[in-house]
């Protein structure tokens, strides 16, 4: 500060007659400098004495299919195909481990990818619904209404979604397009290659590609 107003005075004194002397006008500029601090706040004061540190940049938690990086992430939002995601997570796999969401999440979207089915989620997710028992998603077609009674799995299964639409999943089911539950055995899984099993689920592929290991 006092560098700045020894410059300013001498250009002053460059400029001006030499009626009255640049020490003359030093000498002002300071006793203005001393009033004005002086009649400042303490807290202004040191406020313009203190150095401000640089932000330290918080680097996002890497992503991890477990509860505890998905507590962490923001409550998820989205439009119409987000939510058609999120409510088929949550029929089809609420009570799964988060890996095993993911994964159900992964199938949805290789059938968008595929030139098999349709090319967006509430498309993949809707296809055959109408007829009972004749959809790809057995909630969409089985003639009961479609009621999220659990609101915190819905809030998890939808950062799910959220995750996976934003392309940060992957690779979990080896491209596998169908998938069923444990408890069944359905005629296409005999001639569909198993690509892995995640939790409740075994998931399958319409080809000869097969996982390098089953989970």
């Amino acid at each position: 500060m006092n560098r700045i107003l020894i410059a300013a005075a001498m250009a002053v004194s460059f400029c001006l007659p030499g009626s009255v002397s640049a020490d003359a006008k030093l000498k002002d500029l300071f006793q203005r400098e001393q009033a004005t601090l002086a009649s400042m706040p303490d807290r202004h004061l040191k406020s313009m004495l203190t150095v401000s540190k640089p932000r330290a940049r918080v680097r996002p938690e890497p992503m991890t299919y477990s509860q505890g990086w998905l507590d962490s992430q923001p409550d998820a939002e989205g439009d119409a195909q987000w939510r058609c995601l999120a409510e088929a997570l949550y029929f089809e796999a609420r009570g799964e481990t988060v890996k095993g969401q993911f994964a159900v999440a992964e199938v949805i979207m290789n059938r968008v990818k595929s030139a098999r089915y349709p090319t967006t989620p509430c498309g993949v997710v809707k296809q055959g619904t109408g007829r009972l028992y004749q959809c790809q998603f057995t909630y969409t077609c089985d003639g009961h209404k479609d009621v999220i009674a659990e609101p915190q799995a819905f809030r998890q299964v939808a950062k799910v979604a959220r995750a996976v639409i934003d392309g940060l999943s992957g690779g979990l089911t080896g491209g596998a397009t169908h998938y069923h539950t444990l408890a069944v055995r359905p005629s296409w899984a005999r001639v569909y290659t198993q690509t892995a099993r995640i939790g409740v689920h075994v998931f399958y592929k319409n080809g000869n590609y097969v996982t390098a290991s089953n989970e």
